[in-house]
């Protein structure tokens, strides 16, 4: 098979392109604009392969995206490109709406034009698999506000209505919404999968799990939402990228497929987790956990995500391999073995080093 991953050299989509190129004999072709959270030392492992290539090409881009397509000639899409932080997506929703919206348009448009003009097997193959999150169903109920019961607390399930709460989950909805019209009016053969919360290697250190490892070692504050009582599911990055090829080449046209990784915690719990394996493997005189501050909460924070990942299961025998507790002393083995990266993609290097000048408003 020949896949082109958008947003290849960002946390997922990196982690899927090492999955298909370690673990099959696909080829890939990897789309990324590369703004300051597109990372092409993620794919370092894989980059050598035959089987790989790159194009630096924004999705927004229909002329260089058709040319791109049409030569690479996909039997698969796989649509990972966002700008995907909330707080960012808060103090400047334009990104949100311009990459994740009319990004999708664009390449919806582009795959339509070009899969309309396949045929035989080519076209029956061909599909394309819209990668989303569990934040466009909104939030969840969560334990300290629900009396005494012996109902089990509601997870999000592929039929759970949209509720999305900030700029960021509303773009993603939108873009859900789109893939669902152009394979409903066109007829085009599309799969779509909402994932929980991700974390492991190569993660951008804006994100909490990173940010508190990097934090912590710097012996900055540890900053903590609210109460820090805010529930998400988490999802290790290499069990996603399993599921997601799965979902791409086993998974029923038309249908959405909800990852999740079994795990749901209190940001609180994340971060005390993250400390006492600190403490375990490079401790010093006061624990990490000291470093714990608490700040005003986000506007409009969701309280719970919990992803029902039943039909998964069911359908495409997928499970995550990892548990919490093994995926978190991986990670953060992982960054405390690779600072070289950190520093670099915290301080602007990496994209001096790779591109010469650091595109406006990356760093």
């Amino acid at each position: 098979m020949r896949v082109l991953v958008t947003g290849g050299a960002g946390f997922i989509g990196s982690a899927v392109i090492r999955h298909i190129i370690n673990n099959t004999g696909d080829s890939v072709l990897n789309v990324d604009k590369l703004t300051y959270a597109g990372n092409l030392e993620s794919l370092n492992s894989v980059s050598s392969s035959e089987r790989y290539e790159f194009e630096q090409i924004d999705i927004c881009d229909q002329k260089k995206l058709k040319s791109v397509i049409t030569r690479f000639k996909p039997d698969f899409v796989m649509h990972l490109a966002a700008e995907s932080h909330v707080d960012r997506s808060i103090s400047g929703p334009a990104e949100f709406i311009q990459t994740n919206i009319v990004g999708t348009y664009t390449l919806l448009e582009v795959v339509r034009e070009y899969w309309a003009d396949l045929s035989g097997d080519k076209k029956d193959i061909f599909r394309f698999h819209h990668i989303s999150t569990d934040e466009v169903y909104g939030d969840l109920p969560h334990p300290c506000d629900i009396h005494e019961s012996d109902m089990p607390l509601p997870l999000f399930k592929e039929s759970t209505p949209y509720s999305p709460s900030s700029p960021y989950s509303a773009s993603k909805a939108s873009s859900d919404h789109l893939v669902r019209a152009w394979a409903r009016t066109y007829g085009l053969p599309v799969v779509v999968t909402n994932c929980s919360n991700n974390y492991g290697p190569f993660h951008f250190p804006e994100k909490l799990i990173p940010l508190v490892i990097l934090n912590a070692l710097d012996g900055k504050e540890l900053p903590i939402y609210g109460k820090g009582d805010q529930i998400r599911d988490w999802l290790y990055v290499e069990d996603h990228a399993r599921a997601l090829y799965k979902v791409v080449t086993e998974g029923r046209l038309g249908e959405t497929y909800n990852i999740g990784g079994h795990n749901e915690k209190q940001n609180i719990e994340v971060v005390n987790a993250i400390c006492n394996i600190l403490d375990e493997l490079v401790p010093k005189e006061n624990s990490y956990s000291d470093l714990i501050t608490y700040v005003e909460d986000r506007p409009g924070h969701d309280r719970r995500y919990a992803i029902d990942s039943t039909k998964m299961k069911e359908e495409l025998n997928w499970a995550p391999d990892e548990t919490f507790e093994t995926g978190l002393k991986k990670t953060v083995k992982w960054y405390l073995d690779n600072q070289r990266w950190c520093a670099s993609v915290q301080d602007g290097s990496y994209k001096r080093e790779r591109l010469g000048t650091i595109p406006k408003g990356d760093y």
